[in-house]
């Protein structure tokens, strides 16, 4: 069916399985592809009554453009969220909520390797503007490997608005920027925090800079200036990780 996406990769299709069984349609195998990972993969496709069959693996190169280890799916489209869950979010938070916002990042490489870093640190969603931003896809699943499938993207119409109304809500707003006088680590991030990460080269948008309360930057002790966007964001989330649970332990 033309209206279908295809998933690849044996973490983002189980994923699937596990989250979304309902979205999922068809599963596809190579040919040999015969072991306990994607044994458990065919388990859980039962499990949801869901038919699997087998193809060449030309077959599935043809299909996909990535490494898909043998394992396709076809599934109902992708989920992006409005500016709306975001306050269904906030209201479920257990907790200081974190939120991760890309302004302006369009490789989907990026976009997969932070959803990803944002469900281990604990991220309540990602935000990215609708305008010249990566959004899901087949790619952005498959380097998430399953992150995808559990962290909302939300994608918002005027990102500087959204920032407004969350500082309203009582979160405050962390950007990085490379030219900032205060480092990562001096910075208390335990509270209410969106961090906010700009693209490569360009960092921030000028209206996004303006509503941020802080500004922070990363160390450099090396020759280079800046960090791979993802490679960034995981060392600030794991910042704000570590110091939230630094302090439930100081008041356990």
């Amino acid at each position: 069916m033309s209206d279908l996406e295809r998933v690849y990769g044996v973490h983002a299709v189980e994923a699937m399985l596990r989250h979304h069984p309902k979205r999922v349609k068809q599963i596809w195998l190579a040919e040999k592809r015969n072991d306990p990972r994607v044994q458990a993969l065919i388990d859980l496709a039962g499990q949801s009554r869901i038919p699997v069959g087998l193809a060449e693996r030309r077959e599935l190169d043809a299909w996909v453009e990535g490494v898909h280890q043998g394992v396709v799916a076809e599934v109902s489209p992708s989920q992006v969220w409005g500016d709306a869950m975001l306050d269904e979010l906030l209201d479920r938070a257990e907790g200081p909520p974190l939120l991760l916002v890309l302004d302006g990042v369009t490789d989907p490489h990026n976009l997969g390797a932070c959803l990803r870093t944002a469900d281990a640190a604990g991220a309540l969603a990602v935000i990215v503007p609708k305008d010249k931003s990566a959004t899901l896809n087949a790619t952005v699943r498959k380097v998430a490997c399953g992150a995808a499938e559990v962290v909302p993207l939300v994608a918002v119409t005027n990102l500087a608005r959204t920032l407004a109304r969350l500082q309203q809500r009582g979160l405050w707003v962390v950007g990085t920027a490379g030219e900032a006088e205060l480092e990562l680590y001096e910075h208390d991030m335990t509270g209410p925090t969106i961090l906010i990460m700009g693209a490569e080269g360009k960092g921030m948008r000028r209206l996004t800079r303006e509503h941020c309360d802080y500004l922070v930057r990363l160390p450099m002790a090396g020759s280079v200036s800046s960090l791979n966007v993802s490679v960034a964001t995981g060392v600030c989330l794991f910042e704000a990780l570590r110091q939230r649970r630094g302090k439930a332990g100081k008041s356990a």
